[in-house]
C-alpha cells in the first residue's frame, strides 16, 4: 500500500507539472511551427495521406531497399526535398473536450510512477538519492524514447530538448513526492 500511495502522489505531482509545462510555460510548444497555409496543407493531407497512420516523406518501400535504381531515385528525392514525419489521425469528434486524453495521461503517469516507486522502495537510498533517482528515470525515458526520434526521424532539436526539460523536472518533482512518502516511518 505504501508503494501505491507513493505512486499516486507522484502521479498527481507529475500531472500538475505537465499542466504547468504545457499550459503555462512555453515548454509544451517548443519546436512546433504553424503552417504557412494551413488550409492547403490540410487539403493535401486529406487527399494524399487520407488513411490514419504515420508517414515519412520522401518514402521508399522497404521491399525496394535492395533495388539499386529505386534507392538511388529515393536518395535523389531525399536530397532535393525537405523531410517530413507526419502523423495522420481521424478528425477530432469533440475538439473542445480533453477529458479522455487527460484521463489517459493521468493513468499512464500513475503506472509509470508505480514502476518508479517499486524501484525506489527497493533501495536503501536517502531522500535526496531517491528524488534524484526518479529524475534519472525521467532522463532515462527521454534518452530511450525521444532521442531516437531526433536521431532517426529528425524531430526538431527544440522539441527533443523540451522533452528533456519536461521529463527531467517532472520526474525529479515526482521523485521528491515519492521519496518523502517512502521515507516516512
Amino acid at each position: 500500500m505504501r508503494i501505491v500511495v507513493a505512486a499516486l502522489l507522484a502521479a498527481v505531482v507529475l500531472f500538475v507539472w505537465q499542466f504547468v509545462s504545457h499550459m503555462l510555460l512555453p515548454i509544451g510548444e517548443m519546436g512546433f511551427r504553424a503552417p504557412q497555409n494551413e488550409d492547403a496543407v490540410l487539403s493535401v493531407v486529406s487527399s494524399g495521406l487520407g488513411q490514419p497512420g504515420i508517414y515519412h516523406l520522401p518514402h521508399i518501400d522497404s521491399a525496394k531497399m535492395g533495388d539499386e535504381a529505386a534507392t538511388k531515385a529515393w536518395a535523389d528525392k531525399a536530397k532535393a526535398n525537405p523531410y517530413a514525419f507526419v502523423v495522420v489521425a481521424p478528425p477530432i469528434q469533440d475538439a473542445g473536450s480533453m477529458g479522455r486524453e487527460l484521463g489517459t495521461q493521468f493513468v499512464t503517469n500513475f503506472l509509470a510512477a508505480l514502476i518508479a516507486a517499486c524501484l525506489l522502495a527497493a533501495t536503501a537510498w536517502s531522500f535526496g538519492r531517491r528524488a534524484l533517482g526518479a529524475g534519472a528515470i525521467g532522463v532515462f525515458g527521454w534518452l530511450a524514447n525521444l532521442v531516437p526520434q531526433w536521431t532517426w526521424y529528425r524531430f526538431p532539436g527544440e522539441f527533443v530538448f523540451a522533452g528533456l526539460i519536461d521529463q527531467g523536472i517532472g520526474w525529479l518533482l515526482a521523485g521528491v513526492a515519492m521519496a518523502w512518502w517512502l521515507g516516512r516511518r
